[in-house]
């Protein structure tokens, strides 16, 4: 199932590329909506939404807001390629084979190193589970700065705050760097 599921999903991003670029334009700052259905290689057998297929369908909506504002096509230009740094996830109520719902999508805020996204499934009205994620924009060389970020993309709203709790959220759940040792063991 898992490679079904990975083949799918390809064509699942490859087929929201395609219909990102065909919606109405938005901007980067904007409050996004993605409508979905909850399809068969999108649950496990429990028959709702796999917890791990969350994610995947959330990195589809960012794919829109980002096609959709324009950004990722200055991304490919650059050679910039988005990455999750780090997530988190609460549920609320299960999605279910079928069950049609959407992902409303922003960005949140950002610090020295990331810029976060909060991600919403809503269904009915209802918030069925909400996500944020925080991402970087990453070169051949390395992280892209803010400030290349900024001067490419524009500057954020001067209304847009970080939510405090996301500073320890990511403190407590850092790995270290890249360039530091990060040794496997149990304690």
């Amino acid at each position: 199932m898992s490679n079904i599921r990975r083949m799918h999903l390809l064509l699942r991003t490859l087929l929201h590329l395609f219909l990102a670029a065909r919606r109405p334009p938005l901007g980067l700052w904007a409050e996004s909506t993605l409508p979905l259905r909850v399809l068969p290689t999108d649950i496990d057998l429990a028959r709702h939404v796999n917890n791990g297929v969350y994610f995947s369908l959330m990195d589809l909506a960012r794919l829109d807001l980002m096609v959709r504002s324009g950004t990722w096509a200055k991304m490919r230009r650059r050679g910039w390629s988005p990455v999750s740094n780090a997530q988190t996830i609460a549920f609320r109520k299960s999605l279910r084979l079928w069950q049609r719902f959407s992902i409303e999508s922003k960005v949140v805020g950002f610090d020295s190193r990331v810029i976060y996204f909060e991600h919403r499934m809503v269904a009915d009205g209802e918030i069925y589970a909400r996500a944020h994620v925080a991402t970087r924009l990453v070169s051949k060389s390395g992280p892209v700065s803010n400030a290349e970020i900024f001067a490419e993309f524009g500057h954020p709203p001067a209304d847009l705050m970080l939510p405090d709790w996301i500073h320890g959220w990511r403190e407590a759940n850092a790995l270290p760097s890249t360039r530091k040792s990060a040794p496997h063991a149990w304690t």
